[in-house]
């Protein structure tokens, strides 16, 4: 429900009554005065009341010189969760990804990643502009994964002097573009095998880690463990307003401080918003961890009522490459990918008139995430306004034309 961590009075679904004394209202008026149901990303979350008041009372120092015990306490609690060393607090997933790079790799070296992973279309090239890397980027396939005879093809020959060096392996989990697909322990550790038989590290980028955890029901050190560096993001699904911690061996996290300051990313008081993240990642109902299974039901909730509707497409490419329908099978966490048999930008329009957002997504799609924010309830009238747009948008004949 939208309104969780909200304040107001008006609640979606809800009709203004009409009758005596009672001035009608119109749909323009109503529209304006309804909540908006944001399903753009999971990072369009508030705080919850728990995390406000943390942050309020959090005890804080200079982080720079390791004196913030707030940003402290979360660093160590992300790495005992995951079964490493250290931890370090970064303000984004990209930032996380980038000190990584900078710790791990020398310039000139080159990552295997896939094609359609974060860290090669998404993060503006900071692999080549910030890290000074390349990244050797393979096709992905429907799962998520990397098919591991094209990453062992891959590494490049070390006494060829017209070849980069091959000097880590990455990986996404959850795979966003394959639409949200989560990454199981056995394929982590196959992959994390083969790059440390040629002597590189495996890093995983795990913005929405925690999702990859719950929708498998197993531990988080399942997935982590055979990695030698882990980034997750602590605003994206898990509800805190800033931040992503990266984990990994002491003297990794030491190279990864480092790489921090160098990219701007020292902050002083920064407790303040670590201590959302330690809420986020408690034990008990004021954790978000385990909530995530209410998304990943919400998800399935969306897609099921998507795929009844003439109009709604399959997503194709990796998100699932066969045409048709959409089939909410495909649906394994909180993404919800698709296309429409018509025009994209209407239909996004149609829908937002009526106070749902979704958002464009590549290769013609449209995607819908669905986090903290949403309950059951949210879903039915996304599916109601979806039902609306589409008819709103569906195809006219074209005109006919009339001789002079």
């Amino acid at each position: 429900m939208l309104g969780r961590y909200t304040t107001g009075p008006l609640r979606r679904g809800r009709s203004i009554p009409e009758g005596v004394g009672v001035v009608r209202v119109s749909a323009a008026l109503y529209s304006a005065l309804m909540p908006v149901i944001d399903l753009r990303s999971d990072t369009v979350t508030k705080p919850s009341p728990a995390m406000r008041r943390a942050m309020a009372e959090a005890e804080v120092g200079d982080d720079v010189f390791g004196d913030d015990p707030t940003v402290n306490a979360l660093e160590a609690r992300a790495a005992e969760l995951l079964g490493k060393e250290a931890g370090l607090f970064v303000a984004s997933g990209s930032m996380g990804n980038i000190v990584a790079q900078l710790a791990h790799l020398g310039r000139g070296q080159e990552t295997i990643a896939g094609k359609d992973h974060h860290m090669t279309r998404d993060e503006a090239a900071g692999h080549a502009v910030i890290v000074g890397t390349s990244i050797r980027a393979l096709d992905d396939r429907p799962d998520g994964t990397l098919d591991l005879d094209d990453v062992e093809a891959s590494f490049r020959d070390p006494s060829d002097p017209h070849e980069p060096i091959s000097g880590m392996v990455a990986i996404e989990n959850t795979h966003a573009h394959s639409m949200g697909q989560p990454l199981s322990p056995e394929y982590t550790r196959a992959i994390a095998d083969l790059a440390h038989r040629h002597g590189v590290p495996l890093h995983i980028d795990g913005a929405r880690f925690w999702d990859a955890v719950v929708s498998q029901g197993v531990r988080p050190t399942d997935l982590s463990g055979p990695a030698d560096s882990v980034t997750f993001c602590l605003s994206k699904g898990l509800g805190c307003p800033v931040g992503s911690v990266v984990v990994g061996s002491r003297d990794f996290i030491w190279r990864a401080r480092r790489a921090r300051k160098l990219v701007g990313g020292g902050m002083r008081q920064a407790g303040i918003l670590a201590a959302a993240g330690l809420v986020a990642l408690r034990d008990g109902p004021e954790g978000m961890i385990d909530r995530l299974a209410e998304d990943h039901a919400n998800a399935r909730r969306l897609a099921a009522g998507l795929a009844g509707m003439d109009g709604i497409l399959s997503p194709g490419s990796i998100a699932q490459p066969e045409p048709g329908p959409l089939d909410p099978a495909r649906v394994r966490t909180n993404f919800v990918v698709f296309k429409v048999d018509r025009d994209r930008a209407a239909f996004l329009e149609a829908l937002r008139a009526r106070n749902v957002l979704m958002v464009e997504y590549p290769y013609g799609q449209i995607r819908a995430v669905t986090h903290v924010g949403i309950d059951a309830d949210d879903i039915d009238v996304t599916l109601e306004a979806a039902k609306a747009a589409l008819a709103e948008t569906a195809a006219q004949p074209p005109p006919v034309a009339v001789r002079a």
